[in-house]
């Protein structure tokens, strides 16, 4: 008989619409431990001038920080400036990084999981954030990322990307994200105002991301 992969209870629960922990209870309450809270990033995938991903970004946030159950930062590319892939030796390789990729390898080493915040550019992502993941291999490893996207279709073609470069770099992506529309969730097309019930898809990839974060977490310290 074939064997059956059985994700873990925290991630089962997350996945059918559940929070594996209460928002007010940490994850060091809950399991008795005291294992440090998880560590998640908000990258801002656009270095843009006008760019609106640092408002999106923010509002993602504003939410994440109400939870107990991880610690969150906004980790913008704006300030990790890189230049195009210049690294002659591929990052898989595990060889020392350019001085000038070393602050962003670090800040990507320790955190746990993901939220990548994305617009769309002709049906992918940007070159900055492209490059931004290029330049690591190991840091990224065994951890788990969401996305949320925006674009004049909602920026889910650049997800679909990124969850291809994911996979890649091995990273495990959670099915749940958000997407916000040029036409109805910006003000003349500029003003983040997102829409009603945007915050409920938001909750619903955090939810995911924090149970596989967890889950891979305890992958990665054995």
């Amino acid at each position: 008989m074939a064997s059956r992969t059985v994700a873990p209870s925290g991630v089962r629960a997350a996945l059918s619409g559940g929070r594996p922990l209460p928002s007010t209870m940490s994850e060091s309450t809950a399991t008795g431990s005291a294992s440090p809270p998880l560590r998640v990033g908000i990258i801002v995938g656009s270095t843009r001038p006008g760019r609106k991903a640092e408002a999106v970004a923010r509002w993602v946030y504003e939410i994440a920080k109400q939870r107990h159950d991880a610690e969150f930062e906004v980790v913008d590319l704006q300030e990790f400036p890189l230049p195009m892939l210049d690294d002659p030796v591929p990052p898989s390789v595990g060889r020392p990084h350019p001085a000038h990729a070393q602050a962003w390898a670090d800040k990507v080493a320790s955190l746990d999981a993901f939220v990548f915040v994305t617009p769309e550019y002709n049906h992918g992502v940007p070159g900055a954030l492209k490059n931004a993941i290029d330049y690591l291999y190991p840091e990224w490893n065994d951890k788990a990322a969401g996305f949320v996207s925006y674009g004049s279709a909602g920026g889910v073609r650049a997800v679909e990307h990124l969850r291809l470069i994911m996979a890649e770099v091995q990273v495990a992506t959670v099915r749940a994200q958000a997407w916000f529309s040029l036409a109805n969730d910006f003000e003349n097309y500029t003003v983040f105002k997102p829409t009603a019930g945007k915050e409920k898809s938001a909750t619903a990839m955090l939810d995911q991301l924090v149970a596989w974060g967890r889950a891979l977490r305890s992958l990665r310290s054995k």
